[in-house]
């Protein structure tokens, strides 16, 4: 019994609300999960600040502190981080819920492939986060504060001071990522390893460039950036190296 064109349209229409309940679904958990991080960061949300901003207030000169200029800053900068650190906290859940969702749609040697390349990039994006934090901000806040002028008092608002770090946390994050890009260059074909290893020269100078855009005009600061994305860069070339060699020939219709 041959089926209808208006059969088709009904399962197909079907099938397109069931992927959006899904997906909403999904959403929804993932929202819940940021909140239920969120709350008890609330609580703590002055100490939390305090946290974040220790590299600098370590090293800023003696009689001198963070500032707020704003009436609304000592209370929104505090709440502002918790909500950031509550979605920095939740995002593996949040990624396995966007993996749940997609998986299903890949074939099975591509889910062989992208979860570990998922789980590796959670875990460069928080190890970057980490070097930021206990490497380089003591080292770049020490060099910044050395540099004031005589008769000028280093005292850095607040809210300037979170979007700063903030903005740093994220590029080193992503900075950390550089493996996982490697490799999905050369996995999906666009970039042969060959390529990628006669051109370590542009790929140092872009680096650099990159560096110098994401980091404090000094060249401490972007030293420690450029400095592993390059080490990262070739720890990628390994991996995509090992990648190559263990590809199997993919499957006609393996879903």
């Amino acid at each position: 019994m041959s089926q209808s064109p208006g059969d088709g349209e009904k399962l197909a229409e079907a099938t397109l609300i069931t992927h959006l309940l899904e997906l909403r679904d999904r959403l929804l958990r993932s929202v819940i999960a940021v909140a239920v991080c969120f709350v008890p960061l609330a609580f703590f949300q002055n100490e939390l600040f305090t946290l974040v901003a220790r590299p600098l207030i370590d090293k800023l000169p003696e009689g001198t502190s963070l500032i707020a200029t704003s009436v609304v800053s000592p209370f929104m900068a505090p709440l502002k981080l918790s909500v950031i650190v509550a979605l920095f906290i939740a995002m593996p859940y949040v990624l396995a819920q966007i993996w749940g969702f997609v998986a299903p749609g890949l074939y099975k040697h591509e889910r062989r492939f992208a979860l570990p390349m998922l789980v590796s990039s959670i875990f460069l994006f928080y190890a970057g986060i980490a070097f930021a934090y206990f490497i380089v901000f003591p080292l770049m806040f020490q060099f910044l504060a050395s540099t004031t002028p005589i008769g000028v008092k280093m005292m850095t608002d607040i809210a300037n001071y979170l979007d700063f770090v903030m903005l740093l946390f994220f590029a080193f994050g992503v900075a950390f990522e550089m493996p996982v890009a490697v490799v999905l260059l050369v996995a999906t074909g666009l970039v042969k390893v060959e390529t990628l290893t006669k051109n370590r020269g542009y790929v140092v100078l872009g680096i650099f460039i990159i560096a110098a855009f994401l980091t404090p005009p000094d060249a401490i600061s972007q030293s420690f950036m450029a400095v592993p994305m390059y080490l990262l860069y070739e720890l990628g070339i390994v991996f995509a190296r090992l990648a190559s060699k263990r590809r199997a020939p993919e499957p006609a219709a393996d879903t």
